[in-house]
C-alpha cells in the first residue's frame, strides 16, 4: 500500500472538519512551532475573551433561538403591504431589527420582486438586513459597548432609508427599468413568509414542536458563533502581538475623512464575518483606529459580504446591482463619518 493510500482515511476524515475550526487549530499549531510563548498567551487570550463574552453569546443565541421558535420571521410580511413610502420605511426597520427565513436572502428577495414588490422597499430590505439583527446587536453591545449597538443599528435603518428612497424616486422618473433577472422562480419556501401571513406564537415553549425547534436552533447557533468567535480571538491575539500601533493610527487612525473612506473600502472586500469581525475592530479601536472608522468597516463589509452581494447580483439586474453597492459605500462613509463626530 502506497502512503498516499495510507493516508487517504485521514484526508476523508479531515475533509469532515469544519473549515473554521480547522483554520483556528492551523494558525494555533503555527504559532506554536514559531513562538510558544506567543502560542500560549494566544490560547490563554482566546479562553478569556470567550469567557468574558459569554453572557452576551448566551443571551444572543437565546434570543435567536427564541425568535426562530416563535415564528416571528413570518412578520416580515407586514413590511410589505401598503403604499410605498411606507413599505420603505417598514421594510428598513424590519430588515434591521427582525429576523428572516433561514433559507436565505436569494429566494426572499426573489420572492419579493417576482411578486411585484416595488423595488424601493426591496432595496432597503436588502441594505439594512445585513449590518444587524437582535442577536447581532447584543453582541456588538457586548463587544462594542451599547452605544456602538445602537450606532450600527441607526445605520442599517438609515442607509435602508437612503437607497429605499433614491430607487423609489429613480422608479417614479422612469430611470429603473426591470430589476429581476429572468427566469427566476418564486421564491420557495422563503417566499411563502410574504405569500401567506401566519400568526407568532410568541409562548412557544407551549408547543413541544416549537420547544424542539428552540433547542435545535440553539445548538446550531452555539456551534457557529462560538467556532467564528474563537477563530476571531485567536485572530485577535496575533494583531495585538504583532501589529504596530503606530500603523493603525496612521491607516484607520484619527477623526478625518480619510481613516473612515479608508476602512469603508477596505471593509468591502476583508470582511469575511459578521461575528468573527467584532473582536477584529474591538482590538483595532484599542489601539488606536477611530471608532468611526470600526463602524464603517461594519457596516460596508456587513453590506457588501460575498454573501450579501451574490445575493444581489443573483437575482438584480446590473444597474441594480451598482446602484446597491454604491448605496453600500456611500452610507457607510456618512455613518462612520457621523458616528465619529458624535463620539
Amino acid at each position: 500500500m502506497t502512503a498516499l493510500a495510507k493516508a487517504r482515511p485521514l484526508f476523508t476524515q479531515l475533509g469532515r472538519l469544519d473549515p473554521v475550526l480547522l483554520a483556528a487549530a492551523a494558525v494555533l499549531v503555527a504559532v506554536f512551532l514559531a513562538a510558544p510563548d506567543q502560542g500560549r498567551a494566544s490560547v490563554s487570550f482566546t479562553l478569556d475573551s470567550l469567557w468574558q463574552i459569554a453572557p452576551y453569546l448566551v443571551a444572543s443565541i437565546a434570543l435567536a433561538a427564541a425568535a426562530k421558535a416563535a415564528g416571528a420571521d413570518n412578520l416580515i410580511a407586514n413590511a410589505f403591504t401598503g403604499r410605498p413610502v411606507t413599505m420603505i420605511v417598514l421594510a428598513a426597520a424590519f430588515g434591521a431589527l427582525s429576523p428572516f427565513c433561514s433559507c436565505g436572502v436569494i429566494p426572499l428577495i426573489t420572492a419579493l420582486l417576482a411578486m411585484g414588490v416595488p423595488l424601493g422597499p426591496v432595496m432597503a430590505f436588502w441594505l439594512a438586513s445585513p449590518v444587524i439583527d437582535p442577536a447581532m446587536f447584543v453582541l456588538t453591545a457586548g463587544v462594542l459597548g451599547a452605544h456602538f449597538a445602537v450606532a450600527k443599528t441607526l445605520a442599517a435603518i438609515s442607509i435602508g432609508l437612503f437607497g429605499g428612497f433614491a430607487i423609489h424616486v429613480l422608479n417614479t422618473r422612469g430611470l429603473i427599468g426591470e430589476s429581476l433577472r429572468a427566469g427566476l422562480g418564486d421564491g420557495g419556501c422563503a417566499g411563502a413568509k410574504v405569500r401567506v401571513r401566519k400568526p407568532v406564537v410568541w409562548r412557544f415553549w407551549e408547543e413541544a414542536g416549537r420547544r424542539g425547534m428552540f433547542w435545535t436552533d440553539a445548538a446550531a447557533n452555539t456551534g457557529f458563533l462560538g467556532k467564528w468567535l474563537a477563530l476571531a480571538f485567536v485572530l485577535e491575539s496575533l494583531m495585538i502581538a504583532y501589529l504596530p500601533e503606530s500603523l493603525i493610527i496612521r491607516t484607520v487612525g484619527g477623526e478625518g475623512w480619510a481613516s473612515v473612506a479608508t476602512a469603508t473600502l477596505v471593509g468591502i472586500p476583508a470582511y469575511l464575518n459578521g461575528y468573527a469581525a467584532l473582536p477584529l475592530i474591538s482590538g483595532l479601536i484599542d489601539q488606536g483606529m477611530a471608532p468611526g472608522a470600526g463602524l464603517a468597516f461594519l457596516v460596508a463589509g456587513g453590506i457588501t459580504s460575498v454573501p450579501a452581494a451574490m445575493a444581489v447580483f443573483a437575482v438584480a439586474r446590473r444597474p441594480v446591482f451598482l446602484a446597491y453597492v454604491g448605496f453600500a459605500v456611500v452610507g457607510s462613509l456618512a455613518a462612520g463619518l457621523v458616528y465619529g463626530l458624535v463620539v
